[in-house]
């Protein structure tokens, strides 16, 4: 006597099955990975492996059951690699270099900003107070200006020329090195 085979259900049979259990299969998957903001993807890793085992399923079984036995194998799959993935280590070359490249960063950036520092000292007093102003506020350009008493396209047009002029001013310190 031969073991019986599966009856495997059509496409369309199987599409509507698998479309039927979409909600719990979700909800099954985020109840084996509580907190875990990647269950969305695990479940549709889940379907994948659900569409291409689909010539095991019998019509006449329990879909569900048999769905979210694949469903908890991508579970496991995922935290196998969540696991694997915690356990990485950086070599101590590496975090040497990723130290020194973080500390190049923030020394140019303590560099910028000491260059801007004296470059809005340069500025003159209207100019810095008026840039300053601008930046201190959340008002629109428009209602800015008409509050100064201003046209909107003049003031506009000081603003850019006040940027331009401290823009020139932090590259030529920084060129010279004398930023700091």
């Amino acid at each position: 006597m031969q073991p019986e085979l599966p009856n495997p259900p059509s496409d369309a049979e199987f599409v509507g099955l698998l479309t039927q259990s979409q909600l719990s299969l979700l909800l099954y998957v985020r109840s084996l990975l509580p907190g875990e903001a990647d269950a969305s993807d695990v479940a549709q890793q889940a379907n994948a492996k659900i569409w291409e085992k689909r010539a095991d399923f019998a019509l006449g079984t329990n879909f569900l059951a048999w769905s979210f036995a694949i469903a908890r194998f991508e579970v496991l799959n995922y935290r196998k690699r969540q696991a694997r993935d915690s356990r990485l280590t950086f070599s101590e070359d590496l975090e040497q270099t990723i130290a020194s490249e973080l500390q190049q960063i923030d020394d140019d950036l303590l560099s910028r900003q000491e260059a801007l520092r004296k470059c809005l000292d340069g500025l003159k007093p209207e100019a810095r107070t008026l840039l300053m102003d601008r930046y201190e506020t959340t008002e629109s350009l428009a209602d800015f200006a008409r509050r100064i008493g201003r046209s909107a396209g003049g003031l506009k047009v000081s603003l850019h020329r006040i940027r331009a002029t401290l823009a020139d001013c932090i590259e030529r310190r920084l060129a010279t090195g004398a930023a700091r």
